[in-house]
C-alpha cells in the first residue's frame, strides 16, 4: 500500500509539473504575439513555445569541443530541478518565502555555470551577466522583510490568510509589490532588463546547449513563469484570486499582457543601466522597511 501511495504522489506532482509547463508555455507564447502585434508583426501562434519545446526534445543533444563536461549536462538538469522544487515548495506546499529565495539565488548560480560550462564567449558573458544581475535583485530581501513585518510571518499560506482578514497587501506595500513585479518584467523575453539574453550574445548562457538540453531548459523558463506570476498573485492579491484556478489563470494572463506591452515598447537598457534602475527601484522599498521598523 505505501508504493502504491508513493505511485500515487509521484504521479500527482508529474501531472502538476505538465500542468504549470503548458500554462507557463502558453503565456510566453502570448507574449511573443503581443509582443508582436504591438510592433505590426503577426508574431508566432501562441502554442508555439511548447511547439518548439517538444520539437529541441526530439533533436540529438550536441556537446561542443569546448564544453566542459560533466558541469554543461548537469547544470541543465540543475535548472529544472531548481524550478520544480521552486512549485512545489511555493505553490502547491505554500511553504516559506525565504527557501524560494534561496532557491532564486542557486538559480543564478546555475545560469553562471550554464554559460562557463559551454566554454563559448557568448555563454561566458551571459553567465558573468547572470551574476552580475543578482546585485540588482539581492536588495529585494528587503521585499520579504516588509512582508514579514506586516503580517509576522515567511509562510506563504500565513501570508495568503492574512489578505483573506486584512484585504490585499498590494494596496498596504506599493513599493514592494512593484519591485517585485520589476523582477517579473526582468524574467519576460525581449525585457528592456534582458541582460543575461540579450540578442547581441545570441541566446546567452544557453547559446551553446541544444536538442535535448535546450528543451529542458525551456522547460524550466516555463515553469519559472508560471510560479513568478502565481507568486505575485498570491502575494500582492490574496485568496481573492488564489482560491479560484480560473481566476489565477485570468490574473496570470492579465499581468502577462502588462509585462508584455513594457517589453514591447521599451528598449533594450545597457548592463550598468538596468541594474541601476532595478537597484533604484528595490532601494525604495528598503527605505520603505527602515521607515516602518523605525516607526
Amino acid at each position: 500500500m505505501e508504493i502504491i501511495s508513493s505511485f500515487g504522489h509521484i504521479t500527482g506532482a508529474l501531472s502538476y509539473t505538465l500542468y504549470a509547463f503548458l500554462i507557463g508555455g502558453l503565456l510566453l507564447g502570448f507574449h511573443r504575439k503581443i509582443t508582436a502585434r504591438v510592433q505590426g508583426r503577426p508574431g508566432p501562434p501562441i502554442i508555439q513555445y511548447i511547439i518548439d519545446t517538444f520539437k529541441f526534445y526530439i533533436k540529438e543533444i550536441t556537446f561542443p569541443i569546448t564544453a566542459g563536461n560533466p558541469l554543461y549536462l548537469f547544470v541543465a538538469l540543475m535548472d529544472i530541478m531548481v524550478w520544480m522544487s521552486a512549485l512545489f515548495v511555493g505553490v502547491v506546499f505554500e511553504y516559506s518565502l525565504l527557501i524560494l529565495i534561496g532557491l532564486y539565488v542557486l538559480q543564478k548560480i546555475v545560469e553562471h555555470g550554464c554559460g562557463l560550462s559551454s566554454g563559448s564567449p557568448y555563454g561566458k558573458l551571459g553567465g558573468v551577466r547572470s551574476v552580475f544581475s543578482a546585485a540588482a535583485e539581492v536588495p529585494l530581501f528587503a521585499v520579504i522583510g516588509i512582508i514579514y513585518i506586516l503580517t509576522h510571518s515567511l509562510m506563504i499560506s500565513d501570508i495568503i490568510n492574512y489578505q483573506a482578514i486584512n484585504g490585499p497587501i498590494l494596496f498596504k506595500l506599493p513599493f514592494a509589490a512593484f519591485a517585485f513585479f520589476i523582477l517579473i518584467v526582468s524574467k519576460a523575453p525581449h525585457s528592456p532588463f534582458g541582460i543575461v539574453k540579450d540578442k547581441c550574445i545570441v541566446s546567452g548562457y544557453s547559446t551553446e546547449h541544444f536538442g535535448t538540453l535546450e528543451s529542458i531548459i525551456m522547460i524550466a523558463e516555463a515553469i519559472a513563469w508560471f510560479v513568478l506570476l502565481w507568486l505575485f498573485i498570491a502575494l500582492f492579491i490574496g485568496p481573492a484570486l488564489v482560491s479560484s484556478p480560473l481566476l489565477t489563470l485570468v490574473g496570470m494572463v492579465i499581468l502577462t499582457f502588462i509585462v508584455s506591452m513594457i517589453c514591447a515598447i521599451t528598449p533594450l537598457l545597457t548592463p550598468n543601466h538596468s541594474v541601476m534602475l532595478q537597484i533604484l527601484i528595490a532601494s525604495l522599498t528598503m527605505i520603505d522597511l527602515l521607515y516602518r521598523v523605525i516607526h
